[in-house]
């Protein structure tokens, strides 16, 4: 007879949109929460039609529907960390601020997504607002790439001391724990050099530069590692720093599909086990 083992492991939830392509939203954040042996669950906010090329249409989850997701999750599952990627506009914003603060969702990770790696801002200015006012003071840590941290600090970014003063403002103005500012939107040596800030402490993170066109979910990636992270009990900067070695390796393994951006690999544990 076998022997039918039960295990109890973690939960994480991830609020964000669905990427039909597989590469970032919903799908690779479920992968991420999976690789690191993290249960993972989920509230959708909006559907895409989107693939390697670029995104063909975009419809929003009506707010009620995205609180009774997480109603739905956290009044049965519990969860451990949480992680909110794409919520479209300012009545999702509210509706998840609203159910995090019910719930007192503590490890929160925010990616405010609300400008593409490109500079093209991806929410109206309401949203912005209500996304700063209302969630982010709410979380453990916001990861904004180089465009959102201009537009949430106010300031242009062009060198590390400017990463370094736009996190200090984040931290000072918008209430929370701390600011990793990502700088795979910078150029030259500072692609890829993120900057920690909690109020106490300076951490620049640097890792290998890999030289890949297949770059499509990293951000997402790198936030829901994190939250991962967290719901395993672990403190927010080794959280972070571990993730940041996750998203490094899976853009070393990323995956050459579609005619334009791939994805980053998140089953490379996996590679050597099938002899790939």
């Amino acid at each position: 007879m076998n022997t039918v083992k039960i295990l109890t492991v973690p939960v994480a939830l991830t609020i964000a949109g669905s990427d039909s392509g597989g590469g970032a939203g919903i799908q690779t954040d479920l992968r991420t929460f999976a690789f690191h042996c993290v249960h993972g669950t989920s509230a959708i906010t909006c559907i895409t039609a989107q693939n390697t090329v670029g995104v063909k249409r975009v419809d929003a989850i009506a707010s009620e529907a995205v609180v009774a997701q997480i109603q739905a999750v956290v009044e049965d599952i519990g969860v451990q960390a949480a992680k909110t990627g794409m919520l479209l506009n300012q009545e999702i914003i509210s509706a998840v601020a609203q159910q995090v603060a019910a719930y007192k969702i503590n490890n929160l990770v925010v990616d405010p997504v609300m400008v593409s790696r490109t500079g093209a801002q991806l929410i109206d200015d309401d949203a912005v607002q209500t996304l700063r006012n209302t969630l982010i003071p709410q979380a453990a840590i916001i990861t904004p790439n180089r465009y959102e941290a201009q537009i949430l600090s106010g300031l242009e970014i062009a060198s590390l001391e400017d990463m370094q003063a736009a996190a200090e403002i984040m931290h000072r103005e918008l209430g929370v724990k701390a600011v990793l500012v990502k700088g795979g939107g910078m150029s030259g040596n500072l692609r890829g050099v993120d900057v920690w800030f909690d109020g106490e402490r300076w951490e620049t993170l640097t890792t290998k530069q890999v030289e890949t066109k297949n770059t499509h979910g990293t951000g997402c990636t790198l936030s829901a590692a994190i939250a991962a992270n967290l719901a395993l009990g672990k403190d927010l900067w080794t959280a972070v720093q571990q993730a940041k070695d996750y998203v490094t390796t899976a853009l070393t393994y990323s995956l050459n599909i579609g005619k334009g951006q791939g994805p980053v690999g998140h089953f490379f544990p996996l590679l050597q086990i099938h002899g790939i």
